[in-house]
């Protein structure tokens, strides 16, 4: 019965292929917070370890709004008037949106401990920079640090409540009948999505992996196969996510619904390796 074509018309093979993966993206998600939660975080008490977990937790969250904007609310088109669907859909990515740039800012947080570290190992440092003094200055490393997790949180929330002109994807004009005057486009593109997507989360998460990269240069032995391991997982993580968006725009719908999905949990795979190292702890 749940299976009847009256049911899923919109609901293609690929589509049921790609759900799937992210299904499985989201039970990793969730056991990969579980993990850092309570097998890293409530051993060691170390905040770079509760921040990584609240990441993968947003990241689930997000996925789950998400899949449900593409694969299930559209099938509700023969049922509700076009103005309500568009609705719908609209709050499901405001919130897909939204815990997406709590996720970031959980992943400020991260960049915020590995840039300022404790005390007692600045104290090793041996040149005489102006960095240092900055380094060592209590109220400026607080300071940064908070500043660089509320930032994302303002943007997620400015995605909540902006007009949805800004981001409502253009085939709602064939697909619901919007009034295609009244979107916000750049280039053929809502125009809040590209200023999240092209320059914001770019100009966020792109750092990431180079500053692992140089973590690992500048370290030995197991910190550097676990700088090096995480720089190469949040690289394909970025990767399968961005090849999301170019494979969907090329009409590659077949390609979409594989290759994005298994680059990101290889990703998960080696972020999980490369945390999983006991010394660490």
């Amino acid at each position: 019965m749940i299976f009847q074509a009256d049911l899923f018309t919109n609901f293609t093979f690929w589509d049921a292929i790609e759900s799937g993966l992210y299904y499985v993206i989201v039970g990793y998600y969730f056991l990969i917070f579980a993990y850092f939660l309570l097998m890293r975080f409530r051993t060691s008490k170390k905040y770079f370890w509760l921040y990584f977990s609240i990441l993968f937790l947003c990241l689930a969250a997000s996925r789950v709004f998400f899949i449900i904007y593409y694969f299930y609310t559209p099938e509700l088109s023969p049922t509700i008037s076009d103005p309500e669907l568009v609705g719908i859909l609209m709050s499901q990515y405001r919130l897909a949106t939204f815990s997406t740039w709590l996720g970031i800012a959980s992943l400020m947080g991260v960049f915020g401990i590995l840039i300022f570290p404790p005390i007692t190992e600045i104290e090793g440092v041996t040149e005489k920079s102006r960095f240092k003094k900055i380094l060592k200055n209590r109220t400026l490393r607080i300071s940064f640090k908070i500043l660089l997790i509320i930032i994302p949180i303002i943007i997620g929330i400015l995605a909540l409540v902006l007009p949805d002109s800004l981001f409502m994807d253009p085939d709602f004009v064939d697909d619901y009948g919007v009034d295609p005057n009244s979107l916000i486009m750049i280039f053929g593109y809502p125009a809040g999505r590209a200023v999240l997507n092209f320059m914001l989360l770019p100009l966020f998460v792109a750092i990431i992996p180079f500053l692992f990269i140089s973590l690992a240069l500048r370290t030995y032995g197991v910190l550097r196969r676990s700088y090096a391991l995480n720089a190469i997982g949040f690289l394909i993580y970025f990767i399968g996510r961005i090849l999301q968006g170019v494979f969907d725009t090329l009409g590659w719908s077949h390609v979409n619904a594989i290759a994005p999905p298994l680059l990101i949990l290889l990703s998960l795979l080696i972020i999980v390796i490369a945390n999983n190292y006991e010394q660490l702890r």
